[in-house]
């Protein structure tokens, strides 16, 4: 698999050096362009269908978790290379995919591309395609609170679950929802056998409502009522494992 990537990196010796390993170790990465600072790594980024970027931490006007913070969310997976490993912690919670220390190890370098490549195939796959679940529809049924005693509901009707504070929004088949006393964690507990999945810190939702997955660091799903709904970094595998 081919990847198009940029290096975002103010040193000149140290672009080239990556750019002449990845020509000689990772022949499938073709490189569009390369930056010296935040504002050209924003113009390469916004003008170019990126699958990789090889990313310096450490810029003038500023470092790469600043030029993160300006995009947003990407669709591109990131490497992070840096001459100081105290940023690794930093990397792992912008969701890098690889963090490579100087002098680059061509091992290194070679295993990190390796990595984006499974990735990407992945994300691939799914990429808006309508998505067929493992499990079927589940015949139980769960009871919630109420004032005046519980509601009992088919669980095969839940579209979805969305994190209310210490309450929880059951959004139903038939467009009514249901406020619940009770916290995600709760739900996401007795739900997990049915074919829920924890897709983001506020949703849990059914697989069997899902049709198209869009890429992204963690992508997007939608349900097949239109609802579009966001997927954490950290959660996107588990949610990909329902559908291989």
């Amino acid at each position: 698999m081919n990847l198009k990537t940029i290096i975002v990196e103010d040193e000149k010796t140290s672009r080239e050096i990556l750019k002449n390993y990845l020509a000689k170790y990772c022949p499938n990465v073709e490189v569009l362009g390369e930056a010296e600072n935040i504002e050209e790594a924003l113009v390469l980024i916004r003008n170019n269908d990126l699958d990789l970027v090889f990313l310096d931490v450490e810029m003038p006007y500023g470092n790469a978790f600043d030029l993160l913070e300006k995009l947003g969310d990407v669709d591109f997976e990131t490497v992070f290379v840096t001459a100081y490993d105290h940023y690794a912690i930093d990397a792992l919670n912008n969701h890098a995919s690889y963090y490579l220390l100087k002098p680059i190890s061509i091992d290194e370098l070679i295993k990190a591309v390796d990595y984006v490549v499974e990735t990407k195939k992945q994300e691939q796959e799914l990429q808006h395609s309508v998505l067929k679940p493992k499990v079927t529809s589940a015949d139980g049924k769960i009871t919630i609170p109420t004032q005046d005693g519980f509601e009992v509901i088919e669980i095969q009707n839940i579209l979805y679950c969305k994190a209310d504070d210490n309450y929880t929004q059951l959004f139903l088949v038939d467009g009514h929802k249901k406020l619940v006393s009770k916290t995600l964690k709760y739900f996401e507990t007795i739900l997990s056998e049915n074919g829920f999945v924890r897709i983001h810190k506020s949703y849990l939702v059914n697989v069997n409502f899902v049709t198209t997955y869009k890429k992204g660091k963690g992508g997007t799903i939608v349900l097949n009522n239109g609802k579009e709904l966001s997927v954490a970094p950290s959660k996107k595998s588990i949610l990909l494992s329902f559908f291989q």
